[in-house]
């Protein structure tokens, strides 16, 4: 008996055929949420500005050591929200984080707090010892993540941590 042969039929793909690319998709979302943030982070930073600007009364009419206290506090908020500014702007335009600005924006929040505390002599010595010690931390942390940053090693770098530059590239 002789051994029926399967045919293969080739079969054209539909006209309508759509793809759908997850990458894209998952890109254009982040994108777009990664723009929202950023506007709300500009006006958080405008409102912020003229908030401070506005505040400047409590440094003329009370007493100098509360408006001194408000200003640096303001101001090193106001830091803050840049450096997170610079963060979205960095990770929108070249998807990804650098750590520099995660330190920095810490380093501020801590320093931050110190300021304050200080001021309103709110925290006792070793809370600020403690403090002092994480400022240290976040400092080699910064220094190494410049030491060893992943721009300068580029043939350690994998693909997908190329971002939109390497996308740019292939496209060319």
């Amino acid at each position: 008996m002789p051994i029926p042969r399967l045919r293969v039929v080739k079969m054209a793909p539909p006209s309508g055929n759509i793809m759908i690319d997850n990458t894209k998709i998952f890109r254009k979302i982040i994108n777009s949420i990664t723009t929202l943030v950023l506007y709300i982070l500009l006006l958080t930073l405008v409102v912020g500005m003229a908030k401070t600007v506005l505040d400047l009364r409590f440094t003329i009419f009370s007493s100098l050591d509360v408006g001194f206290n408000h200003m640096v506090s303001s101001v090193l908020t106001i830091f803050i929200l840049i450096d997170l500014f610079n963060t979205f702007v960095d990770y929108h335009e070249h998807e990804r984080i650098k750590l520099t600005y995660v330190t920095d924006a810490t380093i501020l929040i801590v320093m931050r707090e110190i300021a304050v505390g200080m001021y309103a002599k709110e925290f006792e010595s070793g809370f600020i010892l403690a403090l002092a010690a994480l400022i240290l931390v976040l400092g080699i942390v910064r220094v190494l993540a410049i030491r060893y940053s992943p721009e300068d090693l580029h043939d350690i770098v994998p693909p997908f941590m190329a971002g939109k530059q390497k996308e740019k590239e292939m496209e060319n």
